[in-house]
């Protein structure tokens, strides 16, 4: 588990990450593409996404066009308890999760699922990802409307049908209670902390990752909040 995280005002970064690195970087699946393909009209649309340490997730959708913005948070438990030190301890409820804005007609949700599980989160991973581990870090979906819920529960089913992965999907779909922004050092913490340990080892890979697999989606530049 990793300790909790204080605040150097002057630096604005974190000085353990999300956890210490670990030996290796996760495995890269090209997960496939959706047979469900979302219909959610015009307008911006909204969805939450739970994969591990939201610095890595967040990061990746900052680089995906037609993303407009990526905000690390807490899903889940309540308002007392939503800050970073308290959820740390993995018994509030919480998750930490990204609520991401995007334009469906540049990028659909179903095009963001496999984004997620090909480069962000391993699907058959209970309550941890990487190096991270407690419920705090478990990789769910929570949809904002119907036809989220449709292709979300899709995707599911034909992920486990493909066998990409080895092992069973353990990924869950969450009914959405509340987003709570996560404090400011953490938004953005890929783009300001290059350098990072924790970033190197884990965020790093996966933006590479994204690049290679998804180049038609990725964004050279970081969409900061």
């Amino acid at each position: 588990m990793r300790r909790a995280l204080p605040l150097i005002a002057a630096l604005g970064l974190a000085v353990s990450g999300c956890q210490q690195p670990a030996a290796a970087a996760e495995n890269v699946v090209a997960a496939p593409a959706a047979k469900r393909v979302a219909k959610e009209g015009k307008g911006l649309k909204v969805a939450v996404f739970a994969g591990g340490c939201f610095w890595g997730i967040e990061a990746i959708f900052s680089h995906v066009k037609g993303v407009k913005s990526a905000v690390s948070g807490y899903h889940g438990g309540n308002a007392a308890t939503a800050t970073y030190e308290r959820t740390n301890s993995g018994v509030t409820g919480h998750a930490e999760a990204v609520r991401v804005v995007y334009d469906p007609s540049v990028v659909r949700y179903d095009q963001l699922l496999r984004i997620f599980f090909s480069v962000g989160a391993d699907p058959t991973l209970r309550n941890r990802q990487g190096p991270d581990v407690g419920s705090q870090y478990r990789a769910a979906l929570v949809p904002m409307s119907r036809e989220q819920r449709t292709v979300a529960s899709a995707y599911l089913r034909q992920m486990s049908a493909s066998g990409k992965w080895s092992r069973p999907i353990v990924t869950g779909i969450e009914r959405y209670r509340k987003f709570y922004k996560a404090e400011g050092y953490h938004q953005d913490f890929v783009a300001k902390n290059p350098r990072h340990r924790y970033v190197v080892r884990w965020d790093a890979p996966k933006l590479r990752a994204l690049k290679r697999l998804y180049p038609g989606h990725y964004r050279a530049t970081f969409r900061r909040n």
